[in-house]
């Protein structure tokens, strides 16, 4: 279980960098459009993404989740044996992989945020690693066909109203043997806050609204990927529990990381009674004996590769050379079954 006073810098390099913002402005961006299926209100994620950068300190105080699953997905990015010339981090935030990788890696890291504002807050910390800064929508990639070596996303895309369509944008995007690297929030993400919204205005309201925004679930995400496009596909899932004195720093620490509800049918005002029984239902239901609460993130990882004809494929059907019946008899022609007496 991790509480949230602890460190999650494995490692800082003191390097240097150049830093430059700019807007991408493509005609292939320009020719795409937004999926008419919309569950998420973009440009209310982009306010709170740029507020929660307004206040340095108070918004580096809330890097911990991020910066923790983005030094796991380094250490699956390093599983991969090549040296990446440049990667591309998809919602990237204020930048989180960056703090983790250093030029045996990488040459440069391209960091793409919807937020110029989340962009820019660590602007002036130098790294190892070449940096530029891009204000891209996830929705709308700018970048060429065949253009790219990999594509990292850290806990951005559960944002994104068309999740398939993002996917098979950035399969585009990959050059061939590309990967495609990302950790999303899955559907067991912030249960327990969830469940005492829902019971709290049951009780108070007489129904319920959407507190917590809807997420994936790990059984959906392999059907993505190959949707998409992506060949040998690896998916897993870690479950984080971080503990907060009440549900009320929990939603603070939310809103300073930018992740506040953004659902497009959400109500716009909270009754303070509602409030206080939500507090309350939560404490009771899931409080720990120190009178601390646990916030649960369920963490999906993913892994896709773009197609290539060097990959390996598997042999055709009926081309085996060996017996599966032979392999499991044991040497004197008898099945290698236990006999419990």
């Amino acid at each position: 279980m991790l509480q949230k006073s602890f460190s999650l810098y494995r490692s800082i390099f003191s390097v240097k960098s150049f830093s430059c913002i700019k807007k991408y402005s493509t005609a292939a961006n320009q020719q795409q459009k937004p999926s008419a299926f919309m569950v998420f209100n973009r440009e209310t994620k982009r306010i709170q993404r740029d507020r929660s950068s307004i206040d340095i300190e108070e918004s580096r105080k809330v890097d911990y989740l991020k910066d923790e699953i983005a030094y796991r997905m380094v250490d699956r990015l390093l599983d991969i044996k090549r040296k990446f010339n440049t990667i591309v981090d998809l919602g990237s935030g204020c930048g989180h992989i960056i703090k983790h990788v250093d030029k045996d890696v990488m040459k440069k890291l391209i960091m793409c945020d919807i937020s110029s504002k989340m962009l820019e807050r660590d602007k002036d910390i130098n790294y190892e690693v070449d940096v530029e800064r891009i204000v891209v929508d996830e929705e709308l990639l700018p970048f060429d066909d065949n253009s790219l070596e990999a594509v990292l996303s850290n806990l951005s895309l559960h944002w994104v109203n068309d999740l398939p369509g993002a996917m098979i944008q950035i399969r585009k995007s990959l050059k061939p043997d590309g990967v495609f690297i990302a950790s999303i929030l899955g559907g067991d993400t912030l249960f327990e806050l969830r469940t005492s919204f829902q019971l709290a205005e049951s009780e108070r309201e007489g129904g319920i609204s959407p507190r917590v925004s809807p997420m994936t679930n790990t059984r959906d995400i392999g059907s993505l990927l190959s949707r998409a496009g992506f060949n040998l596909t690896t998916i897993d899932t870690d479950d984080i529990v971080v503990n907060y004195p009440s549900m009320f720093e929990l939603i603070q620490d939310l809103r300073s990381m930018g992740e506040s509800n953004a659902v497009l049918t959400r109500r716009p005002f909270l009754k303070r009674d509602t409030l206080l029984s939500a507090s309350a239902i939560y404490k009771e239901l899931y409080g720990n004996p120190d009178g601390s609460v646990p916030a649960t993130f369920q963490i999906i990882y993913m892994i896709g590769w773009k197609p290539d004809v060097s990959q390996p494929k598997p042999l055709s059907r009926g081309s085996g050379q060996v017996s599966l019946k032979e392999t499991l008899k044991g040497g004197d022609g008898k099945s290698n079954k236990s006999n419990d007496n």
